[in-house]
């Protein structure tokens, strides 16, 4: 008997606004695959019907995935291809699908990105702010407190910061950043590639005022500077080196049981911090680290 070959999941980056905004790599891979997982399928649908691409389609979104995530890894085990979509941009960053591509990474199976738009890289670029190092934070809390704490733990990376937000929660998220962070340079990107595509360019009390003087529409990039360089040094004495390497290695054991139990980072880093006596901008950097490993 011949064994079945696990078939591919694509993860495929589809237009944050202009239905244009598609390479035709991802039109030839959403026309071929077996069938297509997509956030919205009605959202997706209009995207397949603007380039007359027939498609099966199902639903993976926040609230299924854990749940349809193993039925379409048995389904690519079987020999199916997988195209994953998100309503825009690519799709597992800051959008459904990271858990379905652990799983099929876990079972061995072929998984194939298919670059192309994301809102992310598109304010980046168009924000006049340094475009390495760089720190994604996706969407901060929508409660007060963790919000800030979450901006207070990256308050001394000297890194430009890059952070989605919604339109009913702007002006309070840059009333906390220009309280956590002070008043830094910023860029607000606001319906990026759309008709009504803005990028305000200025400091964070700026921005503040400026979006407080009208309803914000749109989905929102912001693009903060970083802390300057002098911010992220230690405060008082030097801690010894063998000190300091066991403080982090009590850090990076908390911070990979928090990790285990996908705790969100600003809880997990205020554990680690809290637990080990490091600054949070130093466990931070440790918790960017293991993120990156696990990835691998």
């Amino acid at each position: 008997m011949e064994s079945t070959r696990p078939g591919t999941l694509y993860l495929v980056a589809t237009p944050i606004g202009n239905l244009d905004d598609i390479s035709l790599r991802a039109l030839r891979v959403l026309r071929e695959v077996t069938i297509i997982a997509a956030e919205d399928t009605r959202h997706t649908r209009k995207l397949l019907a603007h380039h007359g691409i027939p498609a099966q389609l199902t639903s993976l979104h926040e609230h299924n995935e854990q749940a349809r995530a193993p039925e379409l890894v048995a389904r690519l085990q079987a020999g199916q291809t997988i195209a994953l979509v998100s309503d825009a941009g690519t799709p597992a960053l800051s959008d459904p699908g990271e858990r379905l591509v652990r799983a099929a990474v876990d079972a061995g199976i072929p998984v194939v990105p298919v670059p192309g738009p994301s809102a992310f890289v598109a304010a980046l670029v168009a924000s006049g702010l340094p475009t390495a190092p760089v720190t994604f934070l996706g969407f901060l809390p929508a409660r007060r407190g963790e919000r800030l704490r979450a901006l207070e733990a990256v308050r001394a990376l000297p890194h430009t910061l890059v952070l989605y937000e919604a339109p009913h929660r702007i002006v309070a998220a840059l009333r906390d950043m220009l309280q956590a962070l002070g008043d830094r340079r910023v860029a607000v990107a606001r319906e990026v590639t759309k008709v009504h595509e803005e990028v305000f360019r200025g400091r964070l009390r700026e921005a503040l005022q400026r979006f407080s003087a009208r309803p914000p529409r749109g989905e929102f990039t912001l693009v903060i500077e970083g802390a300057p360089e002098h911010a992220a040094a230690p405060r008082g004495a030097s801690v010894p080196d063998d000190e300091a390497q066991a403080r982090r290695a009590h850090a990076r054991a908390v911070l990979r049981a928090a990790l285990a139990e996908q705790a969100a980072p600003f809880e997990a880093v205020r554990r680690a911090a809290q637990a080990s006596g490091l600054r949070r901008n130093e466990v931070y950097r440790l918790w960017l680290a293991l993120k990156q490993e696990a990835a691998r």
